[in-house]
Protein backbone atom coordinates (compact mmCIF):
# COMPACT_ATOMS: atom_id res chain seq x y z
CA UNK A 1 0.00 0.00 0.00
CA UNK A 2 0.96 3.37 -0.77
CA UNK A 3 0.34 6.96 0.07
CA UNK A 4 -0.43 8.83 -3.24
CA UNK A 5 -3.01 11.86 -4.22
CA UNK A 6 -5.59 11.22 -6.66
CA UNK A 7 -8.04 14.00 -9.11
CA UNK A 8 -11.58 13.88 -8.62
CA UNK A 9 -13.27 16.24 -10.67
CA UNK A 10 -17.16 16.95 -10.23
CA UNK A 11 -18.46 17.69 -13.47
CA UNK A 12 -20.70 19.94 -14.70
CA UNK A 13 -24.19 17.51 -14.80
CA UNK A 14 -23.23 16.80 -11.25
CA UNK A 15 -22.49 20.64 -10.35
CA UNK A 16 -26.10 20.97 -11.74
CA UNK A 17 -27.82 18.59 -10.06
CA UNK A 18 -26.44 19.90 -6.07
CA UNK A 19 -24.28 16.41 -5.74
CA UNK A 20 -21.32 18.00 -4.79
CA UNK A 21 -21.80 17.08 -0.76
CA UNK A 22 -22.53 13.88 -1.47
CA UNK A 23 -19.73 13.00 -3.79
CA UNK A 24 -17.05 14.71 -1.21
CA UNK A 25 -18.96 12.57 1.53
CA UNK A 26 -18.13 9.02 -0.45
CA UNK A 27 -14.39 9.87 -0.60
CA UNK A 28 -14.22 10.86 3.20
CA UNK A 29 -16.11 8.05 4.56
CA UNK A 30 -13.51 5.89 2.64
CA UNK A 31 -10.89 8.10 4.81
CA UNK A 32 -9.48 9.71 1.96
CA UNK A 33 -8.16 13.38 3.12
CA UNK A 34 -9.14 16.40 1.29
CA UNK A 35 -5.63 18.38 0.11
CA UNK A 36 -7.29 20.79 -2.45
CA UNK A 37 -10.42 21.80 -4.01
CA UNK A 38 -11.31 24.72 -6.32
CA UNK A 39 -13.97 25.80 -8.37
CA UNK A 40 -12.73 26.18 -11.76
CA UNK A 41 -14.62 27.47 -15.33
CA UNK A 42 -12.95 25.18 -17.58
CA UNK A 43 -12.01 26.37 -20.72
CA UNK A 44 -11.40 25.04 -24.03
CA UNK A 45 -7.38 24.74 -23.72
CA UNK A 46 -7.57 23.03 -20.02
CA UNK A 47 -10.01 20.35 -21.99
CA UNK A 48 -7.84 19.67 -24.47
CA UNK A 49 -5.09 19.12 -22.72
CA UNK A 50 -7.08 16.78 -19.89
CA UNK A 51 -8.52 14.82 -22.67
CA UNK A 52 -5.32 14.66 -24.39
CA UNK A 53 -5.04 10.97 -24.62
CA UNK A 54 -8.56 10.42 -26.58
CA UNK A 55 -8.04 13.02 -29.04
CA UNK A 56 -9.03 11.52 -32.66
CA UNK A 57 -11.02 9.05 -30.86
CA UNK A 58 -14.73 9.47 -32.11
CA UNK A 59 -16.09 10.44 -28.79
CA UNK A 60 -12.71 13.09 -28.04
CA UNK A 61 -15.28 16.24 -28.99
CA UNK A 62 -18.08 14.69 -26.73
CA UNK A 63 -15.68 14.82 -23.63
CA UNK A 64 -14.17 18.13 -24.79
CA UNK A 65 -17.94 19.95 -24.94
CA UNK A 66 -19.53 17.94 -21.88
CA UNK A 67 -16.25 18.81 -19.32
CA UNK A 68 -17.05 22.37 -20.37
CA UNK A 69 -20.67 22.36 -19.98
CA UNK A 70 -21.93 23.06 -22.99
CA UNK A 71 -25.34 21.24 -22.67
CA UNK A 72 -25.73 22.50 -19.78
CA UNK A 73 -24.96 26.35 -19.52
CA UNK A 74 -22.82 25.62 -16.40
CA UNK A 75 -19.26 25.38 -17.41
CA UNK A 76 -17.81 25.35 -13.60
CA UNK A 77 -16.66 21.67 -12.06
CA UNK A 78 -15.59 20.72 -8.61
CA UNK A 79 -11.86 19.62 -8.81
CA UNK A 80 -10.79 18.26 -5.78
CA UNK A 81 -7.38 16.37 -4.52
CA UNK A 82 -8.01 13.17 -2.27
CA UNK A 83 -4.95 11.76 -0.36
CA UNK A 84 -4.70 8.70 1.25
CA UNK A 85 -3.42 4.69 1.02
CA UNK A 86 -3.85 3.72 -2.31
CA UNK A 87 -6.01 6.72 -3.17
CA UNK A 88 -6.52 5.90 -7.04
CA UNK A 89 -7.58 2.44 -6.34
CA UNK A 90 -9.72 3.21 -3.61
CA UNK A 91 -11.40 6.46 -5.71
CA UNK A 92 -11.94 4.18 -8.59
CA UNK A 93 -13.77 1.92 -6.79
CA UNK A 94 -16.01 4.30 -5.03
CA UNK A 95 -16.92 6.39 -8.59
CA UNK A 96 -17.81 3.11 -10.47
CA UNK A 97 -17.88 2.21 -13.94
CA UNK A 98 -18.22 5.09 -16.67
CA UNK A 99 -21.50 3.70 -17.84
CA UNK A 100 -24.00 4.37 -15.16
CA UNK A 101 -25.79 1.43 -16.04
CA UNK A 102 -22.89 -1.33 -15.54
CA UNK A 103 -21.51 0.33 -12.58
CA UNK A 104 -22.52 -0.94 -8.84
CA UNK A 105 -25.40 0.47 -7.22
CA UNK A 106 -23.42 1.84 -4.15
CA UNK A 107 -20.74 3.81 -6.09
CA UNK A 108 -21.31 7.52 -7.35
CA UNK A 109 -21.74 6.68 -10.86
CA UNK A 110 -24.47 3.86 -9.95
CA UNK A 111 -26.13 6.24 -7.47
CA UNK A 112 -26.40 9.09 -9.57
CA UNK A 113 -24.98 8.45 -13.20
CA UNK A 114 -27.82 8.44 -15.99
CA UNK A 115 -27.86 7.91 -19.23
CA UNK A 116 -30.38 10.73 -21.31
CA UNK A 117 -33.19 10.43 -23.69
CA UNK A 118 -30.47 11.34 -26.73
CA UNK A 119 -28.07 8.37 -25.13
CA UNK A 120 -25.90 10.62 -23.48
CA UNK A 121 -23.85 9.27 -20.51
CA UNK A 122 -24.54 11.88 -17.41
CA UNK A 123 -21.58 9.99 -15.14
CA UNK A 124 -21.19 12.83 -12.75
CA UNK A 125 -17.39 12.43 -11.99
CA UNK A 126 -13.78 12.02 -13.47
CA UNK A 127 -11.26 9.99 -11.31
CA UNK A 128 -7.90 9.26 -12.63
CA UNK A 129 -6.88 6.01 -13.56
CA UNK A 130 -3.39 5.27 -12.68
CA UNK A 131 -1.44 6.81 -9.86
CA UNK A 132 0.99 8.41 -13.27
CA UNK A 133 -2.48 9.64 -14.38
CA UNK A 134 -3.41 11.45 -10.88
CA UNK A 135 0.35 13.11 -11.24
CA UNK A 136 -0.57 14.42 -14.77
CA UNK A 137 -4.07 15.58 -13.86
CA UNK A 138 -3.36 17.23 -10.68
CA UNK A 139 -0.51 19.14 -12.78
CA UNK A 140 -3.10 20.80 -14.86
CA UNK A 141 -5.71 21.50 -12.53
CA UNK A 142 -3.49 22.63 -9.69
CA UNK A 143 -0.47 24.81 -8.92
CA UNK A 144 1.72 23.64 -5.85
CA UNK A 145 1.01 26.20 -3.61
CA UNK A 146 -2.69 25.13 -4.12
CA UNK A 147 -2.31 21.40 -2.19
CA UNK A 148 -2.56 21.39 1.50
CA UNK A 149 -0.13 19.95 3.34
CA UNK A 150 -1.09 16.99 5.57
Amino acid sequence: MTNEQTLILIKPDGMKRGLMGEVMMAFESAKLKLVAAKVVKVEESLAKRHYAMHEGKPFYERLINFIQGKKYGENRILALIYEGEDAVKVSRAIVGATDPEKAEPWTIRGKYGRRTTDGEIENVVHASGTPMEAKNEISLWFKNDEIWKI
